[in-house]
């Protein structure tokens, strides 16, 4: 067992307007719980001050700063995390103070019933448009890809066993969805709703093209539906190509040969359809084949560069 019962994974980029409060508050809700606690914040290349400020914090006993050598993306910052932490619980959530850090207790409460993955469902999301729809679509394929029926995939507010954590960070996966991981290797999983607020300050550091980036690395991931899509609809185009050749083999016989010029146009057109869905398969191909070229080089998803707490850098 443990000396520290909850571990708070919190990934940090350029966040030095919002950490004062969202540590103000952190370490107010982790004290009132009376459980042995260490908070571990992971700078992922930040380019602001929240490096020094988070060397400050460290100096506390239950804080551990973990610096990245660059910006490596949230899903690699949170797997830092895990592989330092050491709570029999890791509860994660973003430093943007989107996500409530008071909404803590209540997933703890939670995963002591018996859970190994708590998740969390966002109540009157505070996001704009272009980040609610790209996430319900990330969501639907979730759903469909693990077969496990959770709501919210995309809050970051979540709750893990140690064990799963365990599990997760001996996969080495560079491209991966961590909630979507972490079902692998979950037998009891669940979700609560919880508040979400508006981001308190800065601007997003989650735009749409990451968000799409994610919602492939989800795909790739987990499935190979793209390569199966494209199997069939090669097979249909293919039939589908045959038939219209023989209908215009049929349209020249009986019109002449006169008729099948005037058509050059759109043998054209219906030739360019077909090109581009072989630029699209191929993409797709590709994306899959440079996935598998990541993963065989075994490079690292993350270097630490630095761990500093209140016992000295490590």
């Amino acid at each position: 067992m443990s000396d520290v019962q909850i571990s708070v994974v919190i990934p940090v980029y350029n966040e030095q307007a919002n950490l004062p409060t969202l540590m103000q508050r952190l370490v107010a809700v982790m004290e009132g719980m009376s459980k042995r606690y260490e908070i571990i914040l992971v700078d992922d290349g930040s380019r602001d001050d929240s490096l020094n400020m988070m060397k400050d914090y460290a100096k506390q006993p239950y804080v551990k700063v973990v610096e990245l050598t660059r910006n490596y993306g949230q899903h690699a910052a949170i797997m830092a995390g895990f592989s330092v932490s050491r709570g029999d619980i890791v509860v994660t959530m973003d430093a943007d103070l989107q996500n409530p850090p008071e909404e803590i207790p209540n997933l703890i409460r939670v995963i002591e019933e018996g859970y190994d993955v708590v998740g969390t469902i966002r109540k009157s999301r505070k996001d704009s448009f272009f980040r609610i729809w790209p996430s319900r679509i990330i969501n639907i394929v979730a759903r469909k890809i693990t077969g496990v029926h959770m709501r919210d995939w995309g809050c970051m507010l979540r709750a893990y066993r140690q064990p799963v954590v365990k599990r997760m960070t001996e996969c080495h996966e560079h491209s991966t969805f961590i909630p979507a991981l972490a079902t692998v290797f979950a037998k009891r999983v669940t979700e609560i709703e919880v508040a979400h607020e508006e981001r308190f300050g800065g601007k997003s550091n989650y735009p749409l093209r990451k968000l799409i980036n994610l919602q492939f690395d989800l795909v790739s991931a987990f499935s190979d539906f793209p390569m199966r899509l494209m199997m069939y609809g090669g097979l249909f185009m293919s039939l589908l190509g045959t038939c219209f050749g023989i209908l215009l083999a049929i349209a020249r016989l009986v019109y002449g040969a006169q008729w099948a010029a005037e058509g050059i146009f759109t043998l054209f057109a219906i030739l360019f359809v077909f090109v581009g869905l072989q630029f699209l398969a191929m993409g797709v191909t590709g994306e899959y084949i440079g996935r598998i070229y990541r993963e065989v080089r075994k490079r690292p998803e993350y270097v630490i560069e630095n761990i500093y707490c209140a016992d000295g850098d490590q």
